[in-house]
């Protein structure tokens, strides 16, 4: 019989509308392996992070997770773990951490992230 995966823990921003739907998405996606997934929002638990070694200005700039082996990953290392949990985003998963993908994948996701946090008036960098 087939061992479920261990749960990772992904730490998101709920001040932000757009990353609680995309939460919701993901959860809806992730059908039977959603209990491998846990959520925590990251707004206001600033001690928690500097706990972790997570820079609390960086967790809003990248999504962070802590995966089943208690360490962290950032940015698109974490996107590809997210994704490779949701059965129907597996293949995504693959493409996205390609060595020609990735990095114009950052600049896109860093310079969305970067609009939205002024827009929200919550940029300080």
């Amino acid at each position: 019989m087939k061992q479920d995966k261990a749960r990772i823990i992904v730490y998101y921003d709920g001040a932000c509308p757009q990353c609680v739907k995309d939460r919701r998405n993901y959860e809806q996606l992730s059908g039977k392996s959603k209990d491998n997934i846990q959520w925590i929002d990251i707004t206001g638990k600033e001690s928690l992070l500097h706990s972790m070694g997570i820079d609390p200005k960086k967790a809003l700039m990248e999504l962070h997770i802590k995966d089943e082996n208690q360490q962290i990953l950032s940015e698109i290392d974490a996107y590809v773990l997210l994704m490779s949990r949701v059965p129907v985003l597996k293949p995504l998963s693959k493409v996205i951490g390609l060595p020609l993908v990735r990095p114009m994948l950052s600049k896109v996701y860093h310079w969305k992230v970067n609009r939205r946090l002024r827009r929200s008036g919550r940029s300080s960098f």
